[in-house]
């Protein structure tokens, strides 16, 4: 992975410094409320319904072992004994004292890590595909232009202060597993047909209030030419990007208002003027590259007698197999996807402990290095074969075997009204409410693949409106309701989805979703997929079922 150098050590040194001055000042009375907010937001410091909030960047999603455990401290040392892994491969802390946030922060730089830009009007941690660099559908490893974009990005002069948050994903393979089409840029490597990669371009996708799908401005661009874009894009949207309505801030807003067509005029128009300025050349791209080191692989064999027959005597063993681990690129390999959605605790929590243990197993068995993902859940990225049995035997240990990668019990849940001081609707009693449906696995797996996501308030952080089940909390006179929608999607053929109709109490909402799986079961077709029978036969049946009405 990335390794600093002295001048991102140093950048990351002195901001502890600044804000841990800021901090002493405000406390004392020297800084009032509206100036010390966006000196904490620009540090990843939210003031939440209990309690501060810090969100700490986990880059591309991309963690060591030590800094695993570092977080596990920071979950003893500063909060309840837990951590919250996001949708933005990021993870936050719920209950830091407000005095210890600079101190905690000092904690997090030994290990390279930081809070800068996790929250305000910027541009926010730069994600990517979780499988990164061990899948053979990629075209080349999209973390060296993540950490690229990072050091561009950060501390930009021209972009601390933009209309909104921004978000930019960047895709390495051929399957979208970095949701590029809901981002406010989205980056997929592409090879033109000279055989050269470089990028298609998409721009003014995003969910919350108003989801859209981002449009394709630039089906190709070379790759000495992405910072210089990348600039013409944030220039044209700090320009013309509303700042009197929040609500109206976003980049899509303005794609959508400018249309695309114009919207790519004025991005051409201000690229044409600083291109040859801000040029990518190959060699920052290698240096970049030498500072994540290589990885080194064993030569293997492709199968293992042992593995086979652990495979074909254990059915629990095996249906984890199945549900939470893939193909690797490099024969004698598997990845290892790690469940954070156990029945009972909040999707994505993770407690210190087992932060500690799964960094001696990530030591143990995959070259010290894990992932986050865009679902709340983790990777062990480079496990070899043989030792893929023992691995899961650790993880039933630690209660992070459980067998539900894909799955409707594999729910992305924001943290809602228990929380978040913007939620409308509780959150996480839904997601636990849902889990308890499938104490019958085999029921479970009947389902098949089905995304379930969850948020509280119009903000979507649960990325609801890409669910193939979306759910959404709405306060109706001081009461919990949820919204229902069907048919979302965020992989490569992206989809929102489609409401169902009224929205539910907060009594029927397991029910409701109950009765959805059932619809399904009944009107699928042979090995049809939920979201293949909903774009099948729309929505009909499943509000006939749900309400009954024709």
């Amino acid at each position: 992975m990335y390794q600093y150098d002295e001048y991102d050590q140093k950048v990351v040194d002195e901001r502890v410094a600044q804000f841990r001055d800021q901090t002493e000042r405000f406390l004392n009375g020297e800084l009032t409320e509206d100036q010390y907010r966006p000196l904490r937001l620009m540090n990843g410091l939210y003031i939440q319904r209990h309690a501060p909030m810090l969100r700490v960047a986990i880059p591309y999603g991309l963690l060591s072992s030590r800094q695993l455990r570092m977080l596990a401290h920071i979950a003893r040392r500063y909060d309840r004994d837990y951590g919250h892994f996001t949708t933005r491969q990021n993870i936050q802390f719920n209950w830091p004292r407000l005095e210890e946030v600079p101190e905690l922060l000092a904690d997090l730089a030994t290990v390279q890590m930081h809070a800068i830009q996790t929250s305000g009007n910027c541009i926010r941690n730069v994600t990517s595909d979780h499988l990164a660099g061990v899948t053979a559908d990629e075209l080349e490893d999209p973390r060296i232009y993540c950490e690229i974009i990072r050091q561009w990005s950060t501390f930009h002069p021209e972009f601390s202060f933009l209309p909104r948050k921004f978000k930019i994903a960047v895709n390495g393979a051929a399957r979208d597993r970095a949701a590029t089409q809901v981002h406010d840029i989205g980056l997929q490597l592409v090879r033109n047909e000279a055989g050269v990669i470089g990028f298609e371009v998409l721009v003014g996708g995003g969910l919350g209030r108003t989801p859209v799908i981002g449009v394709v401005i630039r089906p190709f661009l070379e790759k000495a030419d992405l910072l210089s874009y990348l600039e013409a894009i944030l220039r044209v949207y700090n320009r013309f990007g509303r700042r009197d309505n929040k609500y109206k801030a976003r980049i899509k807003i303005l794609v959508k208002e400018l249309g695309a067509a114009e919207f790519t005029r004025l991005v051409e128009a201000e690229w044409g003027l600083i291109r040859a300025s801000l040029i990518l050349d190959q060699t920052e791209i290698e240096r970049v590259k030498l500072a994540f080191g290589t990885t080194v692989y064993k030569e293997l064999p492709p199968a293992c007698t042992a593995l086979d027959s652990a495979l074909a005597a254990h059915k629990p063993f095996h249906d984890w197999w199945i549900r939470n681990t893939l193909p690797h690129k490099k024969a004698g390999y598997r990845i290892v996807l790690v469940s954070l959605k156990q029945p009972g605790q909040a999707p994505g929590d993770m407690t210190a402990d087992q932060m500690d243990a799964l960094a001696d197993l990530t030591d143990q068995y995959s070259l010290g290095e894990l992932r986050v993902t865009h679902t709340q859940n983790l990777v062990l990225a480079d496990v070899e074969l043989s030792r893929v049995h023992e691995l899961w035997q650790r993880l039933s240990g630690l209660n992070l075997a459980t067998a539900n990668i894909g799955t409707a019990a594999d729910i992305i849940c924001c943290p809602g009204l228990d929380f978040c001081s913007l939620a409308n609707a509780v959150s996480i009693p839904v997601a636990n409410g849902i889990q308890q449906l499938f104490e019958d696995m085999d029921y479970l797996y009947d389902l098949g693949d089905l995304r379930i996501n969850i948020s509280g308030c119009m903000n979507g952080c649960g990325h609801h409106t890409v669910g193939h089940i979306g759910i959404l909390g709405v306060d109706k006179k001081g009461e919990e309701w949820y919204q229902i929608t069907l048919g979302g999607s965020s992989a490569t053929a992206a989809a929102l989805g489609e409401r169902l109709g009224p929205s539910v109490s907060r009594d029927e909402v397991v029910g409701v979703i109950e009765s959805l799986f059932n619809v399904y079961r009944d009107i699928r077709s042979d090995e049809e997929s939920f979201l293949d029978t909903v774009q099948r036969v729309g929505l009909t049946p499943f509000q006939e079922r749900v309400y009954g009405t024709h």
